[in-house]
């Protein structure tokens, strides 16, 4: 069953980047050190970040991210933490080498889900995105952790550079007995944003996005696997909704900085900090102050930041709305929807 997710008010997820270092260089890395810090974060600072938000809410789910949070000696007593605070659900995401033999000191009721990171349906192209050697062990930590009784997703952030292999993901995924897989758009921001990088090169125009992806999510969705994909682009007459000002959602970095709107990123340009602890809104203007304006080409903060994703008509109108980033589209598996 398909449905578009509405943002829940009654939930608060936590992005929680617990380090920026990664051992992979990917061309499309969205972390930003300079702007993002480079120490990982002390293990008492992460249990003392993870009780704020979980005191916030009694609905509160935490998706541990890096760079890669598996290099982070801590991120086993991290999840217990998280676990023990009573967080609904706790979710790693990694690109696969899965560090400091981490599926030995969690268990598969202590994570959710460990979530894997895979740019192409091959060897070849997946390996020029993400770095050599990374696609063969993706697909063994991939089975490693469905071994060890994980359950197990993937996320393929389409972009130019791999758009011509998403066709072959539904047999790669149901060959790997993944249960959920997640299709991103690309971004811009970290090293998609940097000067020498070709936008057009990288991202889709609206009729490729719409044409293939809702496509390939059905031949999945058919093979018992659920999938999340965003909504992207709204039709003029669709109405547009901020999940900055629909539902919580906080992105955590190691300098401390928390945005509300993962299209911020790049820039001071963030909300809140944490400071001794606690959660301090930071002075006006911030990204809090833009979610609430109305503008025909839908997210305000895509119009500012990356208004190459729009296109106009002769008249001057946009042809199409920009959705919040947030907004997602998603198709249930049978034994999910049962």
């Amino acid at each position: 069953m398909k449905k578009t997710v509405a943002f829940s008010k009654n939930a608060l997820n936590v992005f929680f980047h617990i380090l920026t270092g990664c051992n992979l260089s990917c061309t499309h890395c969205y972390i930003n050190p300079a702007q993002h810090g480079t120490a990982p974060l002390a293990l008492d600072t992460v249990i003392s970040w993870l009780k704020l938000f979980a005191d916030k809410s009694r609905h509160a789910n935490v998706i541990f991210l890096g760079g890669e949070p598996t290099l982070h000696p801590a991120l086993s007593q991290s999840v217990k933490a998280a676990r023990a605070m009573g967080y609904e659900s706790i979710t790693i995401d990694t690109n696969g080498y899965l560090f400091h033999n981490i599926l030995s000191k969690v268990a598969p009721g202590e994570v959710d889900f460990f979530s894997f990171s895979l740019d192409g349906a091959t060897r070849e192209t997946n390996d020029r995105i993400r770095g050599r050697g990374s696609y063969d062990t993706c697909l063994k930590g991939i089975r490693n952790a469905g071994q060890k009784g994980f359950h197990t997703s993937l996320i393929y952030t389409v972009s130019r550079e791999n758009l011509h292999e998403i066709h072959r993901m539904p047999e790669l995924l149901a060959k790997l007995g993944l249960h959920r897989f997640f299709i991103q758009v690309i971004g811009i921001r970290g090293k998609s944003a940097a000067p020498e990088s070709d936008r057009k090169c990288l991202q889709l125009l609206p009729e490729e996005w719409l044409g293939i992806i809702p496509e390939v999510a059905d031949r999945v969705a058919r093979l018992g696997i659920t999938v999340t994909y965003p909504k992207v682009f709204l039709r003029p007459e669709e109405p547009f909704a901020c999940a900055g000002i629909e539902a919580e959602n906080y992105f955590l970095f190691p300098n401390g900085r928390v945005y509300r709107c993962p299209l911020c990123e790049d820039f001071p340009f963030h909300s809140h900090v944490i400071e001794k602890d606690r959660l301090v809104n930071t002075p006006k203007i911030n990204e809090m102050d833009l979610f609430p304006l109305s503008i025909p080409e839908g997210c305000v903060m895509n119009k500012i930041i990356q208004p190459g994703n729009i296109e106009y008509t002769a008249d001057g109108k946009p042809a199409y709305k920009i959705a919040c980033c947030m907004l997602k589209e998603e198709i249930k598996s049978a034994a999910e929807s049962s």
